[in-house]
């Protein structure tokens, strides 16, 4: 997963209004620290991804990302 891609998944899955104050100010536990801090030291994207995923509770069927391609049907 790509940043950009990571990037609007979120705003898909969560809200462009939020999204940006998501990704800089909520603290997840599983990355000791914010998912904007994880990235910069380089935490790759999928993995923010699916820390945002498991923290909210987003339902499997979506943990690919909304609006794109499941890994899975390669």
């Amino acid at each position: 997963m790509r940043h950009r891609a990571f990037r609007a998944a979120v705003a898909e899955e969560f809200g462009e209004a939020h999204s940006g104050v998501l990704l800089r100010d909520y603290w997840l536990a599983a990355l000791g620290s914010t998912p904007d801090e994880a990235l910069a030291r380089g935490v790759s994207p999928r993995e923010v991804w699916e820390a945002l995923c498991v923290e909210f509770e987003v339902p499997e069927v979506r943990r690919h990302g909304r609006g794109l391609a499941d890994p899975q049907d390669g």
